[in-house]
């Protein structure tokens, strides 16, 4: 840094003095423009205008920030709700696929039922009391819910289950 450049910094810090009319809020934005346009650009804007306009330039370069800031803000806002919509796609991707490869495992396993199967049943007697039709809807229940897919093994699951006439 030369000496020149030193003495064009101090000189226009040392010109606070000089606009005492502008508000910190103000004098704030004019350092700003200082460092965005250059100080010695800036010193001789607010030297040439008088006071009304220099309060006019500096609300219009405000303005000018604000707006970039919303841009900004509108701008962010907007890749953000493309970055959830996304993760909402993905999610139900992932979701569907889950559920797909949930259906392909589940296609070679017995569908459970929903309500609670009693595993024992009553052994079937043969007497007339006893309904047959009840005794095989029980029977067929617990072969269900005991997964026996055999049907040997379903056979010999209701054998064991006959008691008295009905054995024989």
């Amino acid at each position: 840094m030369n000496m020149s450049d030193d003495e064009d910094d101090q000189s226009f810090h040392a010109t606070r003095d000089g606009y005492s009319h502008l508000s910190d809020v103000e004098w704030d934005a004019v350092e700003r423009m200082g460092s965005t346009m250059g100080i010695h650009a800036v010193n001789v804007m607010l030297e040439a205008l008088n006071r009304d306009a220099q309060h006019a330039t500096i609300a219009k370069s405000i303005q000018n920030e604000l707006d970039a800031e919303r841009e900004k803000v509108a701008l962010l806002h907007q890749q953000g709700s493309q970055q959830a919509q996304l993760l909402r796609e993905q999610g139900a991707q992932q979701f569907e696929l889950l559920r797909q490869q949930q259906a392909a495992a589940g296609g070679s396993m017995h569908s459970r039922r929903p309500e609670t199967l009693n595993i024992d049943i009553s052994k079937h007697r043969g007497v007339e009391e006893d309904s047959l039709l009840r005794w095989f809807v029980k029977l067929d229940d617990a072969i269900r819910a005991r997964r026996i897919d055999d049907g040997d093994m379903q056979v010999a699951f209701s054998q064991s289950n006959l008691a008295g006439r009905a054995k024989t």
